[in-house]
């Protein structure tokens, strides 16, 4: 399974351009859209990162598609905007 995450600090975000590249193959013309919403494992949001590279990036982000077995229960994770992928574990408190 591919997903998207950033890689610096700062926050998710996708460049206008791919933002209207997003919105155009899904269809979508609400107003209220936020990129930030998407589904990180989108397959239009996937092949729109591959496709537009570095030119996929905000202002505040350096996007990434990382790969995990299908088979693993994973949690996006962050730190001031920074992301990575972890696998879903119990946890008690």
């Amino acid at each position: 399974m591919k997903i998207v995450i950033n890689t610096c600090y700062g926050g998710f975000g996708l460049s206008d351009k791919a933002q209207d590249l997003f919105k155009r193959i899904k269809g979508l013309d609400d107003p209220n859209w936020y990129d930030r919403e998407v589904d990180r494992a989108d397959p239009v949001l996937i092949s729109v990162v591959e496709d537009l590279g570095e030119a996929a990036n905000s202002s505040y982000s350096i996007l990434k598609i990382v790969e995990v077995p299908d088979e693993v229960d994973w949690v996006l994770q962050e730190y001031d905007g920074k992301e990575w992928i972890a696998e879903t574990h119990r946890t008690w408190s």
